[in-house]
């Protein structure tokens, strides 16, 4: 039997490549986009893709699946549960709880696990020429590394009512499943550690069932139902808003992508012309490097593997943009944006200076400049994390605003006040002050070190008066 992952890091998705090497057939289990991974590992493996499978109508990325069935024929696999309203609606093979797929001399067992959405399934593999045990299971978004997909996604992100506490229940009964099966089965999940698909991912790739039976949360709560469906749906993170398109994407007809597109270099002309029009720019480089001189009405993405899930949070799908990002950067940054149906840019610029534009300078203060404002009448200390960060801990006195919705409450700002924002590290900050100066917020500074610094300085110190915690 071949076997391999293929695991994105910027959206903590892995994908698999199984085969059987003695007929040289091999199936592709949630594929990313840019396809051309799987067709030079099948090369180099001497292997034909001849099935193609989904888990489920995924949320968090654009799935590959009818990229890599027009290139290669192969025939997909995808689910038929779950009721009218969550079938596929493209041609496809519909597969139900207990069908089998044979791939070579392999089996993959079809098992109907509803719960993070009603039409997931998961794939129990076994290579019979060695056993007729399963050996593996794949679960996409069902069973992580010490976690659970989450059931709130369809309400939260997709905006359909009611359907998170139907999903927990669901859960519950999936979950008695997966106990069931051998606890030596592997377990290859859909998504690590930094995946908001769950809240406790770990960061390991791989588990077993026994492993997960000891140690994953969800199944230490025996038959209590209730319990186990309010720790679930609490303290989940913010839902990107590129998932509710993701959702639609992955269920309906959509122009396919056969190919990573190659864009444009632009010239300084074609650059300040587009800029002057009005089309977004996205500035790629360091928090550093932004700070120290940026264009006007450019929001800093930094080109690191959080980059895909800002831009799902901060692009449209209509709207053009451009990249300011270095030629070397260049494939590693569409193939992220293509992974999630952001196929709109108009070109790229590899730097800001000698354009004739004049540079904004971002105001980063450190730790000792910020407490001095600290309990000021007229200054504003606004948190940007995600709500549960900021229960379980912030500055005394600080507002929260989510950066990914920071657009959505610019009312909550004061235009009138020193404004200051924090995040953890200083890396969201740096989003927020650019959506802010953006908006035409002018007295705004940034407290890069955020959380971090604060609590490292606080721990060298006596009494924590300034820091509130959560209390149970």
């Amino acid at each position: 039997m071949f076997f391999q992952q293929v695991y994105d890091k910027s959206l903590a998705q892995g994908s698999y490549m199984v085969g059987c090497q003695k007929t040289g057939e091999a199936i592709v289990i949630d594929a990313q986009r840019d396809i051309d991974v799987y067709l030079d590992i099948a090369k180099q493996n001497n292997l034909r893709i001849t099935h193609i499978a989904e888990t489920h109508i995924h949320a968090d990325f654009l799935c590959g699946s009818r990229e890599l069935a027009v290139v290669t024929g192969a025939a997909m696999y995808l689910s038929d549960e779950g009721g009218q309203d969550w079938q596929y609606q493209f041609p496809h093979s519909g597969v139900k709880e207990g069908d089998v797929i044979r791939v070579g001399n392999l089996t993959l067992k079809v098992i109907h696990t509803p719960g993070h959405t009603p039409e997931s399934i998961s794939f129990l593999l076994t290579d019979h020429p060695a056993t007729d045990k399963p050996v593996m299971i794949f679960t996409g978004d069902f069973v992580f590394v010490g976690d659970i997909g989450r059931p709130d996604l369809l309400e939260n992100a997709a905006g359909l009512i009611g359907t998170k506490d139907v999903g927990a229940r669901q859960m519950f009964e999936s979950l008695k499943k997966f106990a069931a099966l051998p606890e030596y089965v592997q377990v290859w999940p859909g998504h690590g550690a930094g995946s908001a698909c769950g809240k406790a991912l770990g960061a390991v790739s791989v588990s077993t069932v026994g492993y997960e039976k000891i140690r994953n949360w969800a199944f230490q709560y025996g038959e209590d139902e209730k319990g186990f469906a309010a720790y679930l749906l609490a303290d989940q993170p913010e839902p990107p808003k590129y998932f509710s398109m993701m959702k639609h994407l992955n269920k309906t007809s959509r122009p396919l992508l056969i190919e990573v597109p190659k864009h444009s270099k632009l010239s300084e002309t074609q650059f300040v012309a587009a800029y002057k029009k009005g089309i977004k720019i996205i500035d790629t480089r360091s928090k550093e490097d932004f700070a120290a001189g940026f264009i006007a009405d450019s929001l800093n993405i930094q080109g690191n593997n959080s980059f895909a899930t800002w831009c799902g949070w901060l692009l449209n799908y209509e709207e053009q943009f451009i990249l300011i990002a270095e030629d070397r950067q260049i494939d590693d940054l569409t193939r992220k944006l293509m992974r999630i149906g952001l196929d709109n840019m108009y070109g790229y610029m590899p730097e800001v200076n000698n354009l004739g534009i004049e540079l904004q300078k971002e105001d980063v203060i450190s730790l000792e400049v910020f407490k001095t404002y600290i309990g000021q009448e007229q200054v504003q200390i606004v948190d940007v994390r995600g709500a549960a960060e900021y229960e379980a801990g912030h500055i005394d006195g600080a507002d929260h605003i989510f950066v990914g919705t920071l657009e959505d409450h610019l009312h909550k700002i004061s235009r009138d006040k020193q404004v200051i924002i924090y995040c953890q590290a200083g890396d969201r900050s740096a989003i927020a002050f650019s959506i802010l100066a953006r908006n035409g917020f002018q007295n705004v500074k940034n407290f890069s070190g955020g959380m971090k610094e604060w609590l490292a300085n606080q721990r060298k110190t006596t009494g924590l008066k300034e820091i509130t915690y959560k209390t149970a």
